[in-house]
């Protein structure tokens, strides 16, 4: 059996679901301010990868812009400089969002420049000299103002520069279109921070397998399979009957041999993530942890929680 890749950080911090956002406080999900606020409460961030039409990829959860943007449509459908196009939509009573400024590793400022000339923006990190409060303290802490762009995997993963883990998600429309993979690999070969990457669609979790995406440590990045109980919900109508008998058994475990396993917390107990760690020896997170109640199961029975609102440890 192969061996995992499967280091500690994997859940040595609980990890913040889309980052540590709270949409009223003006801190959005998936934006450089949730991240820099999961950073400041010490947690690791999970956040969504998508592709645009013309191969950059996004920081974004939704296939479209619809829910939280002043923009409609699919990601897959626009090019890159359209999808930077589209602003945030701010919560009512929430005043429009300010630029980024956050606190870095030795205390000051931490600010992101960021040129728009290309849609693909080349991004510079510096540290200030003078120490500067923190804008974006998790929600009960303060309140923090998202940044007006959908940020691209690169400028996240320039902003949090190895600070604290990171679980991303790649965004999958299960019909073999592989260059998100393609494009995350070469960003992670940048990125010497602790990187892992992970997805609901069993054949691109195996395609990252083959393609063993190494980061800039030199160190392949785990691989991991985001999974569910059951895929009866009409949003999962998108799979064949086949699709989902296959995936609700796990036949496809040892196509994958995943190195860790992201687990719907609702479906705790249950055979699969317990073999997993029983006979695999493969951590398990548990997704989306949001009260008490399934923070306790996942306590039980999993190895580490992704988090939001009440359920924050």
């Amino acid at each position: 059996m192969r061996a995992l890749n499967a280091p500690a950080w994997l859940t040595e911090r609980p990890i913040a679901h889309r980052g540590l956002h709270d949409a009223a406080s003006g801190v959005i999900e998936n934006t450089l301010q949730a991240a820099e606020a999961a950073i400041a409460g010490g947690f690791a961030i999970e956040c969504d990868i998508q592709i645009s039409e013309d191969g950059e990829v996004f920081v974004f959860h939704d296939d479209t812009l619809d829910r939280l943007t002043d923009a409609k449509g699919a990601l897959i459908e626009m090019s890159a400089a359209t999808i930077r196009k589209a602003r945030f939509v701010a919560p009512s009573g929430v005043s429009a969002p300010a630029p980024l400024v956050g606190a870095g590793r030795d205390g000051g400022s931490r600010r992101l420049d960021i040129t728009e000339s290309t849609p693909a923006a080349h991004t510079r990190l510096r540290s200030e000299d003078s120490p500067t409060p923190h804008p974006n303290a998790p929600p009960q802490g303060g309140r923090g103002l998202a940044a007006p762009f959908i940020p691209t995997f690169a400028e996240f993963l320039a902003l949090v520069a190895g600070r604290t883990p990171i679980i991303c998600e790649l965004k999958s429309r299960f019909g073999g279109d592989w260059r998100i993979a393609d494009r995350a690999a070469a960003l992670a070969l940048a990125y010497e921070g602790r990187l892992a990457l992970e997805s609901f669609d069993p054949d691109l979790v195996a395609y990252l397998r083959l393609r063993r995406p190494l980061g800039g440590s030199g160190r392949p990045c785990p691989i991991g399979v985001v999974a569910q109980a059951s895929y009866d919900d009409p949003a999962w109508d998108v799979l064949t009957p086949e699709q989902k008998c296959d995936w609700t058994t796990f036949e496809h475990f040892d196509r994958l041999m995943p190195d860790f396993l992201s687990w719907r917390v609702d479906d705790l107990p249950h055979k699969v993530p317990f073999l997993m760690k029983e006979l695999n020896g493969a951590p398990v997170m548990a997704w989306t942890v949001r009260n008490a109640a399934q923070r306790e199961a996942a306590r039980k029975w999993a190895d580490q929680i992704v988090f939001e609102g009440e359920g924050r440890p």
